[in-house]
């Protein structure tokens, strides 16, 4: 802590390759850049999803429940990155088991069901606070996020989560785009819809309670959502929307990395605030771009009414 103390009265300097050096001067800078970088990853793969499948509030909702598993875990003598998966998991099979209850998705209905998950959860998020006797150390990590204390041991867990994740996304990675972009042909030619619904409600279950570990539990959303808005605001093509969204989150991870080391506010704050200008950029950008069309075409009706 008197290190990025030190460091954040500094500041960066002009020179990026001595930053550079800096960042990847101590282990515990270099073990949250690597994990930031797997989290990305995996976020941007599972969030492109999640906003195609229009599922922020149930990212959200899952998001939420880091804390709450986090509490009762403390509760019991556990770490706390057990309870992140343990109620994102069970959080996701509830959401994912009663919204898909009848043959076709309901948004309507997942929406009333999420929130209700959401608001039991952190019921007993705060009974769970409440019950522990102890001093709930660092609890502004929990909710915020931070890059000290990450171990070797936690990197290589990430990368396993990652790779189970990611992999299993890539085995049902077409016929989840498939349901995802028109559920009811997806149906008509024998595609197990609701079964996959779950099964990547487990997924994000998963991807959110590997990214709450460096964002926090109530910052997780902008690793997941915004680069992957961003990338299909940029572009419409699967692939290279993909591509994007991982590139934008590895760069957004890194850049709110960088700005929490040099000057020693909470990862997640840092984080969220360069998602969220990049998205803003991107959206003013598109609209930008599409004012000539739109007029165009205002112009062409006009005519035609004349």
């Amino acid at each position: 802590m008197l290190i990025t103390s030190a460091l954040a009265a500094a500041g960066p300097s002009l020179d990026p390759i001595s930053d550079l050096e800096q960042l990847t001067a101590y282990p515990f800078m270099v073990n949250a850049l690597q994990a930031g970088t797997i989290v990305a990853v995996m976020a941007g793969v599972v969030g492109w999803f999640m906003v195609l499948r229009r599922q922020t509030f149930a990212g959200h909702t899952l998001s939420l429940m880091a804390f709450p598993g986090a509490t009762a875990a403390l509760l019991i003598g556990l770490s706390a990155a057990a309870g992140y998966f343990v109620f994102s998991g069970l959080a996701a099979l509830i959401i994912g088991t009663a919204a898909g209850a009848r043959r076709r998705r309901n948004l309507g209905q997942e929406s009333a069901i999420t929130g209700a998950v959401q608001a039991f959860g952190l019921a007993c998020g705060f009974l769970f606070l409440s019950l522990y006797q102890g001093v709930l150390a660092n609890y502004e990590s929990l909710l915020f996020g931070s890059f000290l204390g990450i171990t070797r041991g936690q990197v290589l867990a990430l990368a396993l989560v990652a790779a189970v994740t990611l992999g299993l996304l890539a085995i049902v990675g077409r016929p989840l785009l498939f349901a995802s972009v028109d559920e009811d042909v997806a149906q008509a030619r024998g595609v197990p819809t609701r079964v996959l619904g779950i099964g990547f409600l487990l997924l994000l279950g998963l991807a959110v309670a590997e990214t709450a570990q460096i964002t926090g539990a109530l910052l997780v959303f902008a690793l997941l959502v915004a680069p992957a808005a961003t990338a299909q605001i940029i572009t419409p093509r699967i692939g290279l929307g993909l591509v994007l969204s991982v590139v934008l989150g590895v760069l957004i991870t890194w850049a709110g990395l960088a700005l929490a080391y040099f000057y020693d506010y909470p990862v997640g704050f840092y984080v969220t605030t360069v998602a969220f200008v990049v998205y803003v950029v991107a959206r003013l950008a598109r609209t930008l771009a599409e004012r000539p069309t739109l007029l165009r075409g205002r112009v062409r009706r006009a005519e035609a009414s004349a």
